[in-house]
């Protein structure tokens, strides 16, 4: 009897071992299951998070179909003569070979009647300007308007149909880190798309301080100039302008003007003629450390002020010398960058709250931005401003425009001869003001002659052609 109890005692267990053992690694439901894959557990959850780099969130496909076919090829035309001084040296032979020069980007439509947006270099010259569409169609292209320190011009073609076109984003949304795709059409090739990452923002490239670019490490290549640079969601967040080389092709950052800037000269343009700056009326620079320690201040990012123009917005708000504005609106001034890229996206009398640090309390001012007393008409290369009360008295003038300075090649070798000059007239009519010169221009082609009526430095009377 005692051998039958062990015997039920070893089977029993012997069963309860076989069932726990099934339970434990064979039941879907246990922890060491073998139909369950294996899984990592993080010593601290806090890291564990969603890094957006799903497929999901990397489909461009969407972005860049309403992209491409509004991205367009642009063909610049342009021609020269060529002189031999030999045949003119020794048989008087005036003249010259007429020769062609081509030149290709991109440019993007903005609406469906045809407008289009390009960079002002992939256009400059260009006696004859040539779209083609993604469909393989071209047309000719007249040129509406540029503005060469933002290195934006605008064209119009006509096509009988509705063009597909790429709207406007806000720029100053997008954020650094940001995918977004660059569409454009490198080495003649057709609409190409590359993607990348907004990898800063303000970036002020030239030595005239206007400018405010997003960088962006997409590959932009020769070809690219004027092309679209969009959003995941396709809207037109910036213009491509230029990459930094030292090859000419791309090696790993490229620069766009920020649409907001853009559709602002647009519509300057469109409804004006020519480009509407405001300015703040302030002079200074951004602050960093080494400008701090010699200013004498702690803060170590924002503008500070060295000088306000009289008569300006600023001053009439009350910004003094030694001001540290550090908000625009809603925008973070940090870099001279911010603030112009902000500015650029205003006009005179448009009103902005500034935002500024006097002997470290922050303080607030509504400004009315002053009209620049200078824009230029991007005509012929020529830039103009309004003459003061000392040139109407040195010239006993009462109207009349000033020439500020000189973009044209052409005219570079007599830019010290025409700088300072006062234009009277053009092809005949008054040049009232810089106002009335650039609207009566921006009809004229720029392959047309122009004769213009002006006072040198001297007060002598000349006419020439250009």
């Amino acid at each position: 009897m005692n051998k039958i109890s062990q015997l039920f005692i070893v089977s029993l267990m012997s069963g309860a071992t076989t069932l726990g053992a099934y339970k434990l690694f064979f039941d879907s439901d246990a922890p060491f299951s073998l139909d369950k894959k294996p899984v990592t557990t993080l010593a601290s959850t806090s890291y564990n998070r969603n890094v957006g780099l799903s497929s999901n969130v990397l489909d461009f496909t969407e972005a860049a179909e309403k992209t491409v076919h509004s991205v367009v090829h642009v063909k610049n035309v342009s021609r020269r003569t060529v002189s031999n001084p030999m045949l003119e040296y020794f048989y008087g032979y005036q003249g010259g070979q007429s020769q062609e020069q081509v030149g290709t980007g991109s440019g993007v439509i903005i609406s469906e009647d045809g407008y289009i947006v390009t960079n002002n270099h992939v256009i400059k010259d260009a006696s004859e300007i040539e779209i083609t569409l993604n469909n393989k169609k071209s047309y000719k292209a007249k040129l509406i308007g540029t503005d060469s320190k933002m290195d934006i011009a605008l064209l119009k073609i006509d096509a009988k149909e509705k063009l597909p076109y790429t709207a406007f984003g806000d720029s100053d949304n997008v954020k650094v880190g940001e995918w977004v795709l660059a569409v454009g059409n490198p080495y003649n090739l057709t609409s190409t798309v590359t993607a990348g990452i907004v990898s800063a923002k303000a970036r002020n490239l030239g030595d005239n301080g206007i400018q405010s670019f997003i960088q962006t490490d997409a590959a932009v290549n020769p070809g690219n100039s004027g092309g679209a640079l969009v959003d995941t969601q396709g809207n037109l967040v910036g213009i491509n302008t230029m990459i930094s080389s030292m090859t000419g092709s791309y090696v790993g950052y490229s620069f766009a003007v920020p649409s907001n800037v853009t559709r602002k000269i647009v519509e300057d343009i469109m409804e004006y003629g020519n480009v509407q700056r405001g300015i703040l009326g302030v002079e200074g620079g951004e602050l960093n450390a080494m400008a701090s320690k010699e200013l004498g201040v702690s803060q170590t990012e924002g503008f500070y002020i060295n000088k306000v123009s009289k008569n300006s917005g600023a001053e009439k708000s009350g910004l003094q010398k030694g001001d540290i504005i550090v908000k625009l609106d809603n925008q973070n001034i940090a870099t001279f960058a911010d603030l112009s890229g902000f500015i650029n996206t205003k006009r005179p009398n448009d009103k902005v709250v500034v935002t500024y640090l006097r002997e470290g309390k922050s303080k607030t001012a509504a400004v009315t931005l002053s009209k620049n007393e200078f824009f230029s008409t991007e005509f012929k290369g020529i830039e103009l401003e309004n003459i003061d009360a000392a040139d109407k008295k040195k010239f006993k003038l009462d109207y009349g425009v000033k020439i500020r300075a000189i973009n044209n090649e052409n005219l570079a070798q007599y830019s010290s001869e025409l700088q300072g000059n006062i234009i009277l007239s053009i092809d005949n009519v008054k040049a009232t003001n810089v106002e009335t010169v650039s609207k009566m221009l921006s009809k004229k082609d720029e392959s047309q002659s122009i004769r213009i009526e002006m006072v040198n430095k001297n007060g002598e009377v000349i006419r020439i052609i250009i």
